[in-house]
Protein backbone atom coordinates (compact mmCIF):
# COMPACT_ATOMS: atom_id res chain seq x y z
CA UNK A 1 0.00 0.00 0.00
CA UNK A 2 2.08 2.36 -1.26
CA UNK A 3 -0.28 4.30 -3.46
CA UNK A 4 -0.03 8.09 -3.89
CA UNK A 5 -3.11 8.98 -2.01
CA UNK A 6 -0.80 7.95 0.65
CA UNK A 7 3.32 7.78 0.28
CA UNK A 8 4.20 10.00 -3.12
CA UNK A 9 8.06 8.76 -2.47
CA UNK A 10 9.76 5.61 -1.09
CA UNK A 11 13.51 5.72 0.10
CA UNK A 12 15.23 2.46 -0.52
CA UNK A 13 18.20 0.79 0.50
CA UNK A 14 21.36 1.01 -1.28
CA UNK A 15 21.11 -1.27 -4.55
CA UNK A 16 24.58 -1.36 -5.19
CA UNK A 17 26.54 -4.29 -4.69
CA UNK A 18 27.98 -4.36 -1.40
CA UNK A 19 30.20 -6.74 0.84
CA UNK A 20 28.74 -9.54 2.57
CA UNK A 21 30.59 -9.47 5.81
CA UNK A 22 29.67 -13.36 7.45
CA UNK A 23 26.92 -15.30 6.95
CA UNK A 24 24.70 -13.31 9.61
CA UNK A 25 24.58 -10.27 7.23
CA UNK A 26 23.99 -7.13 8.99
CA UNK A 27 22.20 -4.47 8.51
CA UNK A 28 25.31 -2.06 7.45
CA UNK A 29 27.28 -4.16 5.01
CA UNK A 30 24.77 -2.40 2.67
CA UNK A 31 26.98 0.55 3.67
CA UNK A 32 29.60 -1.21 2.57
CA UNK A 33 30.21 -0.54 -1.62
CA UNK A 34 32.66 -2.75 -3.20
CA UNK A 35 30.88 -1.66 -6.95
CA UNK A 36 27.82 0.05 -8.65
CA UNK A 37 26.30 -3.27 -10.13
CA UNK A 38 22.52 -3.38 -9.06
CA UNK A 39 22.68 -6.28 -6.72
CA UNK A 40 21.94 -6.73 -3.63
CA UNK A 41 20.26 -9.31 -0.92
CA UNK A 42 16.43 -6.63 -2.00
CA UNK A 43 17.00 -8.56 -5.72
CA UNK A 44 19.21 -7.99 -8.93
CA UNK A 45 18.59 -5.11 -11.74
CA UNK A 46 15.60 -6.95 -13.35
CA UNK A 47 13.86 -7.19 -10.23
CA UNK A 48 15.25 -3.31 -9.51
CA UNK A 49 14.10 -1.92 -12.76
CA UNK A 50 10.81 -4.26 -12.17
CA UNK A 51 9.63 -2.72 -8.87
CA UNK A 52 10.62 1.26 -10.43
CA UNK A 53 8.71 0.90 -12.92
CA UNK A 54 5.57 -0.59 -11.20
CA UNK A 55 5.97 2.24 -8.27
CA UNK A 56 6.55 5.29 -10.80
CA UNK A 57 3.19 3.63 -12.59
CA UNK A 58 1.19 4.37 -9.49
CA UNK A 59 2.73 7.92 -8.63
CA UNK A 60 4.98 6.77 -5.90
CA UNK A 61 8.67 7.64 -6.77
CA UNK A 62 12.13 6.14 -5.84
CA UNK A 63 14.76 7.84 -4.08
CA UNK A 64 17.68 5.62 -3.57
CA UNK A 65 20.30 5.66 -0.94
CA UNK A 66 23.79 7.03 -2.69
CA UNK A 67 26.56 5.74 -0.90
CA UNK A 68 29.03 7.93 -2.45
CA UNK A 69 31.63 8.45 -0.37
CA UNK A 70 33.76 5.44 0.23
CA UNK A 71 33.71 1.86 -0.34
CA UNK A 72 33.94 -0.80 1.85
CA UNK A 73 35.84 -0.74 4.82
CA UNK A 74 39.84 -1.48 5.05
CA UNK A 75 39.01 -4.99 6.77
CA UNK A 76 36.54 -6.37 4.16
CA UNK A 77 40.00 -8.63 2.93
CA UNK A 78 39.65 -9.79 -0.87
CA UNK A 79 38.05 -12.21 -3.29
CA UNK A 80 34.23 -12.83 -4.32
CA UNK A 81 32.54 -12.24 -1.32
CA UNK A 82 30.01 -9.28 -2.63
CA UNK A 83 26.75 -9.52 -3.46
CA UNK A 84 26.94 -10.10 -7.07
CA UNK A 85 29.98 -12.24 -6.87
CA UNK A 86 32.80 -9.62 -7.96
CA UNK A 87 36.27 -9.38 -7.17
CA UNK A 88 37.76 -6.98 -4.85
CA UNK A 89 41.09 -6.79 -2.52
CA UNK A 90 39.76 -3.44 0.13
CA UNK A 91 43.63 -4.21 1.50
CA UNK A 92 45.34 -3.41 -1.99
CA UNK A 93 42.56 -0.61 -2.66
CA UNK A 94 41.52 -2.62 -5.53
CA UNK A 95 37.74 -2.49 -7.14
CA UNK A 96 38.19 -3.79 -10.63
CA UNK A 97 34.21 -4.05 -10.68
CA UNK A 98 34.20 0.00 -11.47
CA UNK A 99 36.99 0.11 -12.05
CA UNK A 100 39.02 1.62 -8.92
CA UNK A 101 42.28 1.49 -8.07
CA UNK A 102 44.64 2.79 -4.96
CA UNK A 103 45.00 6.23 -6.65
CA UNK A 104 40.96 7.07 -6.89
CA UNK A 105 41.33 7.14 -2.97
CA UNK A 106 41.98 9.90 -0.26
CA UNK A 107 44.86 8.27 1.32
CA UNK A 108 47.42 10.68 0.64
CA UNK A 109 44.88 13.96 1.94
CA UNK A 110 44.15 12.34 5.02
CA UNK A 111 46.34 13.90 7.53
CA UNK A 112 45.33 11.78 11.10
CA UNK A 113 47.56 9.29 12.17
CA UNK A 114 45.61 6.39 12.06
CA UNK A 115 44.21 7.47 8.58
CA UNK A 116 40.37 7.50 9.68
CA UNK A 117 38.86 10.38 11.04
CA UNK A 118 39.56 11.26 14.91
CA UNK A 119 38.79 15.22 15.37
CA UNK A 120 35.60 16.36 14.13
CA UNK A 121 36.53 19.61 14.38
CA UNK A 122 39.39 19.50 11.79
CA UNK A 123 37.06 19.96 8.48
CA UNK A 124 39.59 18.30 6.15
CA UNK A 125 39.80 15.18 8.40
CA UNK A 126 36.13 14.86 8.20
CA UNK A 127 36.06 15.04 4.86
CA UNK A 128 39.42 13.47 3.69
CA UNK A 129 40.10 11.05 6.27
CA UNK A 130 38.32 7.62 6.30
CA UNK A 131 34.70 7.35 8.16
CA UNK A 132 34.96 3.96 10.93
CA UNK A 133 37.68 2.71 8.76
CA UNK A 134 35.65 2.83 5.28
CA UNK A 135 38.09 3.64 2.18
CA UNK A 136 37.37 7.08 1.47
CA UNK A 137 37.18 8.16 -2.52
CA UNK A 138 39.43 10.92 -4.11
CA UNK A 139 36.14 12.73 -5.09
CA UNK A 140 37.92 15.94 -6.22
CA UNK A 141 39.41 13.76 -9.09
CA UNK A 142 36.92 13.85 -12.18
CA UNK A 143 37.76 10.34 -12.88
CA UNK A 144 35.70 9.37 -10.00
CA UNK A 145 33.27 12.07 -10.60
CA UNK A 146 32.28 10.31 -13.56
CA UNK A 147 32.29 7.05 -12.32
CA UNK A 148 30.20 8.34 -9.27
CA UNK A 149 27.79 10.18 -12.23
CA UNK A 150 27.63 7.11 -14.28
CA UNK A 151 26.13 5.13 -11.53
CA UNK A 152 23.61 7.65 -10.69
CA UNK A 153 22.57 8.57 -14.12
CA UNK A 154 21.80 4.75 -14.86
CA UNK A 155 19.44 4.92 -12.05
CA UNK A 156 17.81 7.64 -13.74
CA UNK A 157 17.61 6.14 -16.51
CA UNK A 158 15.64 2.90 -15.20
CA UNK A 159 13.35 5.69 -13.48
CA UNK A 160 14.34 6.77 -10.01
CA UNK A 161 13.29 10.46 -9.05
CA UNK A 162 15.69 11.51 -6.51
CA UNK A 163 18.83 10.71 -3.54
CA UNK A 164 19.72 10.13 -0.51
CA UNK A 165 23.64 11.83 -0.49
CA UNK A 166 24.80 9.23 2.29
CA UNK A 167 27.69 10.98 4.62
CA UNK A 168 27.36 14.01 2.84
CA UNK A 169 28.86 15.60 5.84
CA UNK A 170 32.49 13.58 4.93
CA UNK A 171 32.47 14.89 0.94
CA UNK A 172 33.51 18.56 0.06
CA UNK A 173 30.14 20.24 -0.79
CA UNK A 174 32.06 21.63 -4.20
CA UNK A 175 32.29 17.60 -4.94
CA UNK A 176 28.96 16.87 -4.31
CA UNK A 177 27.85 19.57 -6.37
CA UNK A 178 30.48 18.48 -9.39
CA UNK A 179 28.73 15.01 -9.31
CA UNK A 180 25.44 16.23 -9.68
CA UNK A 181 26.14 18.72 -12.12
CA UNK A 182 26.64 15.72 -14.05
CA UNK A 183 23.65 14.05 -13.61
CA UNK A 184 20.90 13.79 -16.22
CA UNK A 185 16.72 15.23 -16.00
CA UNK A 186 14.39 12.38 -15.00
CA UNK A 187 12.98 10.03 -17.49
CA UNK A 188 10.73 11.95 -19.57
CA UNK A 189 8.52 8.52 -19.49
CA UNK A 190 7.27 9.23 -15.88
CA UNK A 191 8.41 13.12 -15.10
CA UNK A 192 8.39 16.30 -17.40
CA UNK A 193 10.72 17.30 -19.56
CA UNK A 194 13.55 19.47 -17.76
CA UNK A 195 12.83 17.86 -14.15
CA UNK A 196 15.82 17.63 -12.10
CA UNK A 197 16.68 14.77 -9.47
CA UNK A 198 15.37 15.54 -6.00
CA UNK A 199 18.38 15.48 -3.91
CA UNK A 200 18.65 15.32 0.33
CA UNK A 201 22.14 15.13 2.02
CA UNK A 202 22.75 13.16 4.97
CA UNK A 203 24.72 16.05 7.33
CA UNK A 204 24.45 15.42 11.03
CA UNK A 205 25.02 18.76 12.81
CA UNK A 206 23.44 18.81 16.26
CA UNK A 207 25.96 22.11 16.82
CA UNK A 208 29.24 22.49 17.97
CA UNK A 209 31.05 21.12 15.19
CA UNK A 210 32.38 23.49 11.94
CA UNK A 211 30.55 21.56 9.66
CA UNK A 212 27.01 22.45 9.41
CA UNK A 213 23.94 21.80 7.50
CA UNK A 214 24.32 25.54 5.62
CA UNK A 215 27.22 24.22 4.10
CA UNK A 216 25.34 22.23 1.64
CA UNK A 217 22.21 24.17 0.86
CA UNK A 218 23.22 25.03 -2.60
CA UNK A 219 23.14 21.19 -3.21
CA UNK A 220 19.73 20.83 -2.24
CA UNK A 221 17.71 19.87 1.05
CA UNK A 222 19.33 18.60 4.61
CA UNK A 223 18.70 15.85 7.08
CA UNK A 224 17.38 17.90 10.06
CA UNK A 225 18.73 15.86 12.59
CA UNK A 226 17.58 18.28 15.93
CA UNK A 227 14.30 17.40 14.56
CA UNK A 228 13.76 13.76 15.80
CA UNK A 229 16.21 14.35 18.84
CA UNK A 230 14.22 18.14 20.17
CA UNK A 231 11.15 16.32 19.31
CA UNK A 232 11.30 13.22 21.46
CA UNK A 233 12.64 15.35 24.28
CA UNK A 234 9.77 17.13 24.56
CA UNK A 235 7.23 14.23 23.68
CA UNK A 236 9.07 12.15 26.59
CA UNK A 237 9.08 15.14 28.78
CA UNK A 238 12.57 15.33 29.96
CA UNK A 239 14.79 18.12 30.91
CA UNK A 240 11.32 20.06 32.10
CA UNK A 241 10.13 20.22 28.32
CA UNK A 242 6.33 20.80 27.47
CA UNK A 243 4.30 20.35 24.52
CA UNK A 244 3.23 24.14 25.27
CA UNK A 245 6.79 25.33 23.70
CA UNK A 246 6.21 23.86 20.38
CA UNK A 247 4.54 26.89 19.29
CA UNK A 248 7.15 28.30 17.48
CA UNK A 249 8.49 24.80 16.43
CA UNK A 250 10.98 24.93 13.36
CA UNK A 251 13.48 27.65 12.78
CA UNK A 252 12.77 29.20 16.11
CA UNK A 253 13.91 25.95 17.64
CA UNK A 254 17.58 26.72 15.53
CA UNK A 255 16.83 24.37 13.10
CA UNK A 256 17.99 24.91 9.24
CA UNK A 257 15.03 26.87 7.12
CA UNK A 258 12.00 24.98 6.32
CA UNK A 259 12.24 24.53 2.22
CA UNK A 260 16.09 23.13 2.95
CA UNK A 261 15.13 20.76 5.90
CA UNK A 262 14.53 16.48 5.49
CA UNK A 263 13.03 15.87 8.59
CA UNK A 264 12.19 12.43 10.55
CA UNK A 265 11.23 11.48 14.01
CA UNK A 266 13.81 8.52 13.69
CA UNK A 267 15.85 7.03 10.84
CA UNK A 268 17.76 3.45 10.06
CA UNK A 269 20.77 4.64 12.06
CA UNK A 270 19.33 6.63 15.55
CA UNK A 271 16.88 3.83 16.24
CA UNK A 272 19.38 1.43 16.85
CA UNK A 273 21.53 4.28 18.94
CA UNK A 274 23.78 4.59 16.21
CA UNK A 275 24.76 8.20 14.36
CA UNK A 276 22.65 10.89 16.33
CA UNK A 277 19.79 12.09 18.45
CA UNK A 278 20.94 9.74 21.93
CA UNK A 279 18.56 8.52 23.88
CA UNK A 280 15.88 10.90 23.17
CA UNK A 281 14.87 9.72 20.04
CA UNK A 282 11.59 8.16 19.67
CA UNK A 283 11.20 4.27 17.71
CA UNK A 284 8.47 2.11 17.55
CA UNK A 285 9.62 0.04 20.25
CA UNK A 286 7.86 2.81 21.86
CA UNK A 287 4.94 3.07 20.30
CA UNK A 288 2.76 5.11 21.77
CA UNK A 289 4.94 8.29 22.33
CA UNK A 290 6.22 6.94 18.38
CA UNK A 291 2.97 7.72 17.11
CA UNK A 292 2.17 10.86 18.42
CA UNK A 293 5.54 12.57 17.32
CA UNK A 294 5.00 11.13 13.53
CA UNK A 295 1.44 12.60 13.71
CA UNK A 296 2.90 16.13 15.29
CA UNK A 297 5.16 15.79 12.41
CA UNK A 298 3.09 15.15 9.82
CA UNK A 299 0.70 17.75 10.97
CA UNK A 300 2.97 20.56 11.18
CA UNK A 301 4.49 22.40 8.04
CA UNK A 302 7.77 22.44 8.82
CA UNK A 303 10.19 20.65 6.28
CA UNK A 304 10.00 17.71 4.31
CA UNK A 305 8.24 15.07 5.76
CA UNK A 306 10.09 11.30 5.61
CA UNK A 307 7.98 8.09 7.69
CA UNK A 308 10.29 4.84 8.82
CA UNK A 309 9.18 1.57 7.65
CA UNK A 310 11.40 -0.56 9.66
CA UNK A 311 11.79 -4.12 10.92
CA UNK A 312 12.30 -5.53 14.37
CA UNK A 313 15.14 -7.29 15.43
CA UNK A 314 16.27 -9.19 19.01
CA UNK A 315 17.21 -6.00 20.96
CA UNK A 316 19.33 -7.44 23.87
CA UNK A 317 21.36 -4.44 26.68
CA UNK A 318 24.26 -4.74 28.14
CA UNK A 319 25.36 -1.78 30.24
CA UNK A 320 22.87 0.38 28.28
CA UNK A 321 24.11 -0.73 24.82
CA UNK A 322 22.16 -2.80 22.52
CA UNK A 323 24.55 -5.78 21.86
CA UNK A 324 22.11 -6.84 18.83
CA UNK A 325 22.34 -3.13 17.34
CA UNK A 326 24.23 -4.79 13.90
CA UNK A 327 21.51 -7.59 13.14
CA UNK A 328 20.08 -7.12 9.79
CA UNK A 329 16.00 -7.84 8.29
CA UNK A 330 14.07 -10.98 9.14
CA UNK A 331 15.88 -14.06 7.69
CA UNK A 332 15.82 -17.41 6.79
CA UNK A 333 17.53 -20.01 8.06
CA UNK A 334 19.88 -19.55 4.71
CA UNK A 335 20.31 -16.09 5.49
CA UNK A 336 17.88 -14.97 2.47
CA UNK A 337 15.28 -11.96 3.43
CA UNK A 338 12.13 -13.32 4.74
CA UNK A 339 8.68 -12.12 2.76
CA UNK A 340 6.95 -9.11 3.78
CA UNK A 341 3.15 -10.72 5.30
CA UNK A 342 0.16 -8.65 5.51
CA UNK A 343 -2.30 -9.21 8.19
CA UNK A 344 -5.71 -8.93 8.11
CA UNK A 345 -5.80 -5.01 9.73
CA UNK A 346 -2.89 -4.29 6.11
CA UNK A 347 -0.38 -4.20 9.07
CA UNK A 348 2.88 -6.50 8.25
CA UNK A 349 4.22 -9.72 10.00
CA UNK A 350 7.07 -11.89 10.00
CA UNK A 351 9.24 -9.24 12.09
CA UNK A 352 8.19 -6.67 9.58
CA UNK A 353 7.26 -3.23 11.57
CA UNK A 354 5.88 -1.18 8.76
CA UNK A 355 5.19 1.70 10.26
CA UNK A 356 3.80 3.52 7.68
CA UNK A 357 1.06 0.84 7.53
CA UNK A 358 0.06 1.87 11.22
CA UNK A 359 -3.66 3.64 10.82
CA UNK A 360 -2.62 6.20 12.45
CA UNK A 361 0.46 6.83 10.76
CA UNK A 362 -0.72 5.94 6.93
CA UNK A 363 -4.14 8.30 7.83
CA UNK A 364 -1.97 11.41 9.07
CA UNK A 365 0.04 10.90 5.91
CA UNK A 366 -3.25 11.63 4.38
CA UNK A 367 -4.17 14.21 6.78
CA UNK A 368 -0.52 15.76 5.40
CA UNK A 369 -1.78 15.38 1.88
CA UNK A 370 -5.34 17.17 2.29
CA UNK A 371 -3.69 20.37 4.78
CA UNK A 372 -0.45 21.01 1.72
CA UNK A 373 -0.11 24.69 1.15
CA UNK A 374 -2.20 25.51 4.40
CA UNK A 375 -0.79 28.05 6.75
CA UNK A 376 -0.33 26.83 10.24
CA UNK A 377 -3.18 28.32 12.81
CA UNK A 378 -5.53 28.69 15.62
CA UNK A 379 -2.86 26.76 18.24
CA UNK A 380 -3.79 26.43 21.76
CA UNK A 381 -2.23 25.12 24.53
CA UNK A 382 -2.69 24.99 28.17
CA UNK A 383 0.83 25.52 29.49
CA UNK A 384 2.14 22.10 30.12
CA UNK A 385 1.21 19.18 27.42
CA UNK A 386 -2.46 19.90 25.77
CA UNK A 387 -1.88 21.19 22.90
CA UNK A 388 -3.84 21.98 19.63
CA UNK A 389 -3.24 23.72 16.21
CA UNK A 390 -5.06 23.96 12.56
CA UNK A 391 -3.68 23.69 9.15
CA UNK A 392 -6.15 26.56 7.52
CA UNK A 393 -9.56 25.55 7.25
CA UNK A 394 -8.56 22.54 6.30
CA UNK A 395 -7.66 20.40 8.90
CA UNK A 396 -7.12 20.25 13.19
CA UNK A 397 -5.06 18.07 15.33
CA UNK A 398 -5.05 18.16 19.59
CA UNK A 399 -2.91 15.90 21.97
CA UNK A 400 -2.93 15.14 25.30
CA UNK A 401 0.52 14.20 26.90
CA UNK A 402 -0.49 15.69 30.10
CA UNK A 403 -0.95 13.04 33.22
CA UNK A 404 -4.91 14.10 33.60
CA UNK A 405 -8.02 14.13 30.89
CA UNK A 406 -8.82 16.55 28.57
CA UNK A 407 -11.85 18.18 28.02
CA UNK A 408 -11.87 21.49 25.92
CA UNK A 409 -13.71 23.56 23.30
CA UNK A 410 -11.52 24.61 20.50
CA UNK A 411 -11.70 26.42 17.35
CA UNK A 412 -10.97 24.46 14.59
CA UNK A 413 -10.97 26.78 12.03
CA UNK A 414 -13.33 24.03 10.05
CA UNK A 415 -16.40 24.44 8.02
CA UNK A 416 -19.22 22.93 10.28
CA UNK A 417 -20.47 19.51 10.50
CA UNK A 418 -19.17 16.33 11.46
CA UNK A 419 -15.62 14.76 11.37
CA UNK A 420 -14.30 10.99 11.54
CA UNK A 421 -10.96 11.28 13.96
CA UNK A 422 -8.66 9.82 11.82
CA UNK A 423 -6.56 8.48 14.51
CA UNK A 424 -9.15 6.70 16.49
CA UNK A 425 -10.78 4.90 13.31
CA UNK A 426 -11.08 5.51 9.65
CA UNK A 427 -13.92 6.98 7.30
CA UNK A 428 -15.72 4.31 5.41
CA UNK A 429 -18.08 5.12 3.01
CA UNK A 430 -19.98 7.74 5.19
CA UNK A 431 -19.50 6.14 8.67
CA UNK A 432 -16.61 6.60 11.12
CA UNK A 433 -15.12 3.25 12.74
CA UNK A 434 -13.62 5.00 15.25
CA UNK A 435 -14.68 8.59 17.28
CA UNK A 436 -16.47 11.53 16.26
CA UNK A 437 -16.10 15.32 16.59
CA UNK A 438 -18.97 18.00 15.63
CA UNK A 439 -17.67 21.20 14.83
CA UNK A 440 -20.42 23.88 14.95
CA UNK A 441 -21.27 26.89 12.36
CA UNK A 442 -18.74 29.12 14.40
CA UNK A 443 -15.89 26.37 13.81
CA UNK A 444 -15.90 25.49 17.37
CA UNK A 445 -15.68 22.11 18.56
CA UNK A 446 -15.15 20.27 21.89
CA UNK A 447 -11.96 17.57 22.63
CA UNK A 448 -12.27 14.83 24.97
CA UNK A 449 -9.14 13.13 25.81
CA UNK A 450 -8.39 10.43 28.40
CA UNK A 451 -4.74 10.47 29.42
CA UNK A 452 -5.41 6.69 29.27
CA UNK A 453 -5.92 6.37 25.77
CA UNK A 454 -4.36 3.95 23.33
CA UNK A 455 -3.46 7.02 21.20
CA UNK A 456 -3.95 10.09 23.54
CA UNK A 457 -4.62 12.46 20.53
CA UNK A 458 -7.00 13.13 17.58
CA UNK A 459 -7.04 14.58 14.38
CA UNK A 460 -9.82 15.97 11.53
CA UNK A 461 -9.44 17.21 8.19
CA UNK A 462 -12.08 17.69 5.44
CA UNK A 463 -11.75 14.83 3.51
CA UNK A 464 -12.36 13.03 6.64
CA UNK A 465 -15.86 15.40 6.74
CA UNK A 466 -19.08 12.83 7.46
Amino acid sequence: MLTNIFFSHHCISPPNENVISDRWRPWWERYQPISYKLCTRSGNETEFRDMVTRCNNVGVYIYVDAVINHMCGTNAGAGNHGACGSYFNAKTENFPAVPYSVWDFNDGKCKSRSGDIEDYHDIPQVRDCRLSGLLDLALEKDYVRSKVAEYMNHLIDIGVAGFRIDAAKHMWPQDVKAILDKLKDLNTQWFSAGTRPFIYQEVIDLGGEPITGSDYFGNGRVTEFKYGAKLGTVIRKWSGEKMAYLKNWGEGWGFVPSDRALVFVDNHDNQRGHGAGGASILTFWDARLYKMAVGFMLAHPYGFTRVMSSFRWPRYFVDGQDVNDWVGPPSNSDGSTKSVTINADTTCGNDWVCEHRWRQIRNMVVFRNVVDGQAFSNWWDNGSNQVAFGRGNKGFIVFNNDDWAMDVNLQTGLPAGTYCDVISGDKEDNRCTGSQVYVSGDGMANFQISNHAEDPFMAIHVNAKL
